[in-house]
């Protein structure tokens, strides 16, 4: 695997990969327990950006200001980065069903300004 100049991965999937398999070798609960789980960690993760939102708003009044938004920026990059695992989990094909998905969603008609 080669390394982008600034040190990323080439190829995020090959991360994803690693992760997956750390966390395999690693889980207390396996079988469709453990992918149950696995699916909801989408939910704490999500739950986190939005923390984060109304921390960098300061919409709680008893907290205010609590997060910048680069905290946003990093709570919802560990939200793709969770579903790209989760999905891992759910097929070794990830890639390419990932892939594939994209290029439908991209394909799909968008309104048009007129």
């Amino acid at each position: 695997m080669s390394d982008e100049p600034d040190g990323t991965p080439a190829d995020p999937w090959h991360t994803i990969d690693d992760l997956w398999k750390w966390l395999e070798a690693d889980q207390p609960f396996g079988g469709r327990e453990g992918l149950l789980l696995r699916m909801l960690k989408l939910s704490e993760e999500v739950g986190e950006v939005a923390e984060a939102v109304i921390g960098a708003t300061g919409q709680n009044p008893r907290k205010g200001v609590t997060h910048t938004w680069q905290d946003v920026e990093a709570e919802l990059c560990d939200v793709v980065i969770t579903a790209m695992v989760a999905l891992r989990t759910l097929t070794p094909e990830a890639r390419e069903v990932f892939t594939r998905h994209l290029a439908g969603v991209a394909n799909r008609p968008r309104g048009s300004d007129s």
